[in-house]
């Protein structure tokens, strides 16, 4: 049995393993303010665990999309302006597939922000 190397998880705990780009796009169209994160995860990358993105959906229709790229201090986040079933479904779509399939371009797509730790500290 081959390792898959990447993971999708829904909202709803669901998974699929080696998702392809037509997957990630679906499972981003399906998401509402009830089901809101797809997060997707390295799984032959390590630290396990330390490699993802997620987007997530806000109450006010934008986007918010994560990844983490090693350990804590490895966290950015960036804003998708509204309303995410327009042009922000497609701007988070093809940052994720981007960064999933390691296409260049995806980091410079939008303006990433370290995230700090409760302490204040990056």
């Amino acid at each position: 049995m081959v390792t898959p190397a990447l993971r999708a998880r829904t909202w709803s705990g669901q998974t699929f393993d080696n998702p392809t780009e037509e997957t990630l796009f679906d499972l981003l169209s399906e998401m509402n303010l009830r089901h809101r994160y797809l997060t997707v995860e390295r799984l032959t990358t390590e630290p396990s665990g330390q490699h993802y993105m997620q987007v997530r959906l806000n109450d006010d229709w934008s986007c918010h999309l994560e990844y983490r790229d090693g350990g804590s201090e490895q966290r950015f986040q960036a804003r998708v302006p509204g309303p995410f079933e327009m042009a922000g479904h497609d701007i988070a779509a093809r940052v994720l597939t981007s960064w999933a399939f390691g296409v260049p371009g995806w980091k410079e797509a939008l303006p990433w922000v370290q995230e700090q730790d409760p302490h204040g500290q990056p």
